[in-house]
């Protein structure tokens, strides 16, 4: 009994660890210059900050994490083979201590949800619900979709299907595109694709969908992005370099950014896109600069420097990718961003300003600001808002754009912490009972009838306008731990656990609560499934964070004014620097 109770206490000071789990982390074997060695941090991190609600001791403790090493979980790895502490089912049923009883059930259900190609594992399809009459397109494998999944098996040490994925994507990108009469731009990544198994012949075909099957007719522009992401996720996961050093990948990614960067009529750094061209792919008036896209926007341009060959034909694109970077960093972080005295300085504007010294450079009406952002900003707290073009302003929240604009440091460290402080002070209206609001708030009445053109499925408080989407609980996660809030993302999987297997994983929920499965939602959706493991094992082992996370360039770092939500000023901001 007494080694019993001695081994116990030695768990509980030390901190428990599975037997036979090593943990893993994520780094490239790329030169990044600027990563950071998280053997030099200490171990119990000591900040002079006054602790409230989210900044408390056990959850930094827990992690062993504080604002400075944030930047260091870039230079991390994961060796091939090596396995998150949250692996497959078998590996957790010997465990004493085992972990939540669902993650057995959710890496079932994940690998239920593979698609095989010619015998190989090549993505996974978006729903794996028999139950459903109407299959439609939920049995394709889409880019944007299968990025959670990707991330569970390389956080799993299961980096093949990845590999293959990238590839397939690849080759269907130097496909013709058409859609009637017109041709699209070479650099397209698909939206999704499918794998036609013929029994008699006993041969399989892919079939891409570059946007002319979508509702709307409307390119993915968002599908490029996430396939560069990507390939820089496994690239840091695996260590090896060599699949984003091979000159077909070089030219994919040259080709991305050949839609990206060419030369136009725009007078912004900003990309000008269509409605229902990324996650929201169905009218929600957020055509324009969507802050989803540019945040995505902004992640590739970097991930791509990381990876680009500097020779004749990569240097170029090196130039016009650090011109581009500077340019839309300033941009988004003065005209977009959003906190209590930004907005009481958009009440006071004035307008029909002319010349280069006006401070309302959109023409911005004051009384076009609409009633309810007003109760929503706090004090303390701050958002990337949805758009900003001529004479428009979208000041709705939008989940996954501004949890981007963290990850890959187009939020300054300030607004950051704003973005997580505004969370835990709209913690109701933002996660409710099921994260994660998509967008908020929704948009009802005549307006839904105006802006979404009566769409009977963006009802109010229902799919993209105001449902609540479990997948984004992994990109909250991964926000949360660079921010150093861990316990933010804790509290949203609690929550999430709560309901998730239940209900058969939906894809989203409805309600101003999130609190009533959506009512055209799919079950066994893969990437709530996956959304749900990939936040699970980042919070276990917060080194998988540098596949996904990117650092801050000080090259870019804005000469603004501090945000009246930044309520540390005993910190140095080396700190966080």
């Amino acid at each position: 009994m007494r080694e019993a109770f001695l081994l116990l206490t030695a768990i509980s000071m030390n901190g428990f660890k599975e037997p036979g789990m090593r943990k893993v982390g994520s780094y490239s074997s790329m030169a990044d210059g600027d990563d950071l060695d998280l053997s030099r941090l200490p171990d119990r991190p000591k900040l002079p900050i006054e602790r409230q609600r989210s900044c408390d001791e056990r959850s930094m403790n827990e992690l062993s994490i504080n604002v400075r090493a944030l930047e260091s979980f870039d230079s991390l790895y994961s060796p091939g083979g090596m396995r998150s502490g949250f692996s497959t089912p078998a590996s957790t049923a010997r465990n004493p201590f085992e972990p939540h009883p669902i993650i057995a059930e959710a890496w079932e259900a994940l690998r239920r949800s593979i698609v095989y190609f010619k015998g190989e594992p090549v993505g996974t399809i978006a729903a794996y619900d028999h139950a459903s009459e109407e299959v439609l397109n939920y049995d394709q494998v889409f880019v944007r979709d299968f990025v959670p999944s990707a991330l569970a098996f390389l956080m799993n040490g299961e980096p093949e299907m990845v590999k293959n994925f990238l590839l397939k994507t690849l080759y269907l990108q130097g496909w013709e595109k058409r859609i009637d009469r017109f041709k699209l731009g070479e650099g397209v990544m698909p939206a999704s694709f499918k794998v036609l198994h013929d029994p008699v012949r006993k041969t399989d075909t892919l079939v891409a969908d570059f946007g002319e099957s979508a509702i709307g007719r409307v390119a993915p522009v968002d599908s490029g992005f996430w396939w560069i992401i990507l390939l820089r996720a496994y690239t840091k996961s695996t260590g090896d370099s060599s699949l984003a050093e091979s000159p077909e990948c070089q030219k994919g990614i040259r080709l991305i950014l050949t839609l990206c960067l060419s030369e136009g009529f725009d007078t912004f750094p900003t990309l000008l896109c269509a409605d229902g061209c990324s996650m929201i792919d169905r009218r929600m008036g957020i055509y324009g600069y969507p802050i989803e896209i540019q945040a995505l926007f902004f992640m590739a341009l970097r991930s791509a420097l990381t990876m680009l060959k500097h020779d004749s034909e990569g240097k170029e694109f090196v130039e016009l990718i650090v011109k581009r970077l500077h340019a839309l960093s300033y941009h988004m972080r003065t005209y977009f961003w959003l906190d209590f005295q930004q907005l009481n300085d958009i009440y006071r504007y004035k307008t029909e300003e002319y010349s280069h010294t006006a401070v309302n450079k959109f023409n911005v009406i004051p009384d076009s600001i609409p009633d309810w952002v007003f109760d929503f900003m706090p004090t303390r707290g701050g958002y990337f808002i949805g758009n900003v073009s001529p004479a428009r302003m979208d000041f709705r929240w939008f989940a996954l754009g501004n949890c981007v604009a963290i990850l890959s440091s187009l939020a300054t460290p300030e607004q950051s912490m704003a973005v997580m402080d505004l969370i835990e002070e709209r913690w109701e209206e933002l996660v409710g009972e099921m994260p994660l609001k998509v967008t908020y708030p929704a948009i009802e009445s005549h307006e839904w009838r105006i802006v979404t053109g009566c769409d009977p499925k963006n009802t109010r408080w229902s799919y993209h306008n105001g449902g609540s989407w479990p997948v984004l609980l992994w990109l909250l996660t991964a926000a949360c731990i660079k921010t150093g809030r861990p316990q933010i993302a804790r509290r949203a999987i609690e929550l999430a656990e709560s309901r998730l297997l239940k209900d058969s994983w939906p894809e989203y929920y409805d309600g101003k609560l999130g609190r009533y499965i959506g009512k055209q939602a799919r079950k066994f959706q893969t990437w709530s499934i996956a959304g749900y493991l990939v936040s699970k094992m980042m919070l276990e082992d917060p080194s998988h964070l540098g596949m996904v996370s990117l650092e801050e360039d000080k090259a870019m770092k804005p000469l603004i004014k501090r945000s009246a939500s930044w309520t540390c000023p005993e910190i140095s901001l080396d700190l966080i620097l």
